[in-house]
């Protein structure tokens, strides 16, 4: 299993798998820069229709997370809410790692399955306009370790973070404190994949970094466009993910 993923590359796709990646990660890119979180959960549901290999995607879209972060937060690391970054981090580490060990060890089509649902059930919150509201220290502790949990498991449990650090965390220095903590959280996911032996793919993270790269830009700029008009965005997208979650769930 692991030589297979090893030898899985960008260039072993059809010409449209090609084409559609390099869609994928424009838009990737967009929403990571654009809302500050959502690359992964909003990109890997339709990556896993074009190659359903959630250990393929994950170390190319965590590999682009760091480069973009990093270039983001630089000179901009006093914008950071490091205090409640360090405790908030005592109930999210442990269950990445949790989830990470299980990202390696579940069955992939069970693996896919999860993903396919837990971004169902953002989606359809999105199209009903419901959102996870945290009021009382117990419920914020468990939406920590859940969304550290799923975001070891497929990077998709940001929107659970996010409803908690919304709580806590001034608007102003909320993106650059998210970006921080996808960097320590994406660093260990790979720091993992390496010490088992999965590859990262590296090759197939730099030829796809250009679209990337496109994508980030353009949501750097629509930033304050997208959070005036958030809600709309999001359900019109949580329709669209719906569609594709539902058609990834009956191809299986």
């Amino acid at each position: 299993m692991i030589e297979l993923l090893s030898s899985s590359q960008l260039w072993q796709f059809s010409s449209l798998q090609i084409y559609l990646t390099v869609l994928l990660f424009v838009w990737t890119g967009f929403v990571r820069s654009g809302l500050g979180f959502g690359g992964a959960a909003l990109a890997l549901p339709m990556m896993l229709l074009i190659y359903d290999q959630p250990v393929f995607w994950l170390p190319v879209i965590g590999t682009h997370l760091l480069f973009f972060t990093f270039i983001s937060l630089v000179g901009r690391l006093r914008e950071v809410d490091w205090t409640y970054l360090k405790k908030s981090l005592w109930f999210i580490f442990p269950a990445k790692v949790v989830g990470v060990l299980g990202l390696l060890n579940l069955p992939n089509n069970l693996l896919v399955t999860v993903i396919y649902l837990i971004t169902l059930c953002y989606a359809l919150m999105w199209v009903f306009k419901m959102s996870i509201h945290s009021k009382d220290g117990w419920s914020e502790k468990l939406l920590l370790v859940l969304g550290g949990y799923i975001s070891g498991t497929s990077l998709t449990g940001a929107p659970m973070l996010v409803a908690v650090y919304l709580q806590h965390v001034d608007r102003y220095q909320l993106r650059n404190t998210l970006f921080v903590l996808w960097f320590i959280l994406v660093l260990t996911k790979m720091g993992t994949f390496v010490a088992f032996g999965f590859s990262l793919h590296t090759l197939s993270a730099l030829m796809l970094i250009p679209a990337a790269a496109i994508g980030h830009f353009i949501g750097l700029r629509a930033h304050d466009y997208l959070l005036r008009n958030d809600a709309r965005f999001k359900r019109v997208l949580g329709v669209f993910l719906a569609a594709i979650c539902l058609i990834g769930l009956w191809q299986i």
